[in-house]
């Protein structure tokens, strides 16, 4: 019995070349085409009133300047409607805002700017290198950053006096923040703190006193200030008379002078 044939498959004809040259051709016209609306349409709507920004909303830290102080700085750097404003230079014309640290800047559609603010937070007034009786007003915040401010907005007075090297503030504020505990058994409080170009720190207290620490990394400024802290009440006691000035910056121990007292006393050796 004869098998049936297999079904033979015919191809379809090829277009010639030059139909494929037309289709593609074409393809990119429309491709061009499409190209220029969507252009166009971008265009109308940067343009469009619709997306012209009509709000800023504030959010945040607003302790030091209120919501009208804000604005009255920074809008008039904004430049842009919703779509074409630089989101980055809309975050540098907030930051231009006294006391203002941070800010973070974005769109609520469709005409609105949502603005979040950090403010500084003052931890130190701020005397650099050749800055005395300058007149110049700033601060080290809380993250040991120098930012410039009125110094009449500043309520706490009793803000410590760091002077050293620009590049020094965020060294200084965390040596502070370990020295201060360590002088409160003495119930005193660091009025400054001071730090040489070539690595000495001196501390003023609110009684008058100075003190010098020495050099060292903070361990070991940290060690000496304990060592005193333990052992000064032994020689304030025997004078009866408060400290004006003391010298860490001995191996075995450390010199006062004190009130009343024209000689300094010998170094006080410790047993550690």
């Amino acid at each position: 019995m004869a098998r049936n044939a297999a079904p033979t498959r015919t191809m379809p004809p090829a277009w010639p070349l030059d139909v494929r040259l037309m289709n593609g051709v074409a393809v990119g016209v429309f491709a061009l085409a499409a190209l220029a609306l969507a252009a166009a349409a971008v265009a109308w709507l940067s343009r469009a009133p619709l997306f012209t920004l009509r709000a800023v909303q504030l959010d945040g830290d607003l302790t030091r300047n209120s919501v009208g102080t804000v604005r009255a700085n920074a809008l008039p750097l904004l430049r842009g409607n919703f779509f074409s404003i630089d989101l980055q230079q809309a975050r540098a014309a907030f930051q231009t805002v006294p006391w203002v640290r941070q800010a973070v800047v974005r769109r609520v559609w469709p005409n609105r700017l949502a603005v979040r603010l950090e403010e500084h937070q003052a931890a130190a007034l701020w005397q650099g290198p050749g800055e005395a009786g300058s007149g110049g007003e700033r601060l080290v915040n809380s993250h040991g950053e120098i930012f410039e401010a009125n110094l009449g907005d500043v309520e706490d007075e009793a803000l410590p006096q760091f002077s050293g090297p620009d590049d020094s503030a965020a060294q200084m504020l965390a040596l502070y923040r370990r020295l201060q505990p360590a002088l409160a058994p003495l119930a005193l409080e660091i009025a400054a703190l001071h730090l040489s170009g070539r690595g000495s720190w001196r501390v003023e207290l609110d009684n008058g006193a100075s003190v010098e620490l020495g050099r060292g990394s903070a361990d070991e400024v940290l060690a000496r200030t304990d060592r005193f802290v333990r052992t000064v009440g032994q020689v304030t006691g025997r004078y009866q008379q408060p400290l004006v000035y003391a010298d860490l910056r001995h191996t075995d121990g450390y010199a006062v002078r004190l009130r009343g007292v024209t000689t300094t006393a010998p170094a006080v050796k410790t047993n550690n």
